[in-house]
């Protein structure tokens, strides 16, 4: 018993850290799994795309990350990147629309709702310096990206807590239109806007 007491001062931290990665593994793949979820439904809408569309897609993230409290320790934000129309020097893409989800306070980090659309901002597209996407021709790609605050499960002695992302994009199916519409007039206390007014997580 005393040799069993003794090993427990080498094993228990060890024991501790082994859980607190697999945890990190676990909770890297659902953020993963959420971005693709997020960027593939937005893209499948076709013909048209609607506020309560979007807003569907948002109540099944919250669903999704309930088991790591992703409303409360995170935020998505879905953008619908198409070309700006513009010929020349100011030819590029444009964000056409973005919504969000989550309590975190965080904004886009590769642009906001209307970047591109008057210039060449995002002339090369979305997404990290050495791996940006851009739509194909004559179509529009969703873009997705994810923030989260992760919390160790068994304290800050073994982990720190640490900001996570993950970003996904899917090109949008079949739709003519890639205005966001608002057919069942949608307040916009209820909309899905990215400002500091609607963050919440549910």
């Amino acid at each position: 018993m005393i040799e069993f007491a003794l090993s427990l001062i080498f094993l228990l931290p060890v024991a501790l850290v082994g859980i607190e990665l697999a945890n990190l593994a676990v909770v890297t793949l659902r953020l993963n799994q959420l971005a693709m979820m997020v960027s593939d439904n937005v893209a499948r809408y076709r013909g048209s795309i609607d506020e309560a569309q979007v807003d569907e897609v948002m109540t099944g993230v919250a669903f999704a990350g309930r088991a790591i409290d992703f409303g409360g320790q995170g935020r998505v934000i879905v953008s619908t990147m198409e070309s700006n129309g513009l010929t020349g020097t100011q030819a590029g893409y444009k964000i056409t629309w973005q919504r969000c989800f989550g309590a975190k306070n965080v904004t886009s980090s590769y642009g906001l709702e209307g970047a591109g659309g008057s210039d060449a901002t995002l002339a090369a597209g979305m997404g990290p310096a050495a791996n940006k996407v851009k739509p194909v021709d004559n179509s529009a790609l969703i873009f997705a990206e994810l923030r989260y605050t992760y919390r160790p499960i068994v304290g800050t002695g073994f982990m720190p807590a640490r900001e996570m992302s993950s970003i996904q994009s899917f090109t949008v199916r079949d739709r003519s239109s890639q205005v966001l519409t608002n057919t069942t007039n949608m307040s916009d206390a209820k909309r899905r806007l990215c400002d500091a007014a609607h963050l919440s997580a549910t």
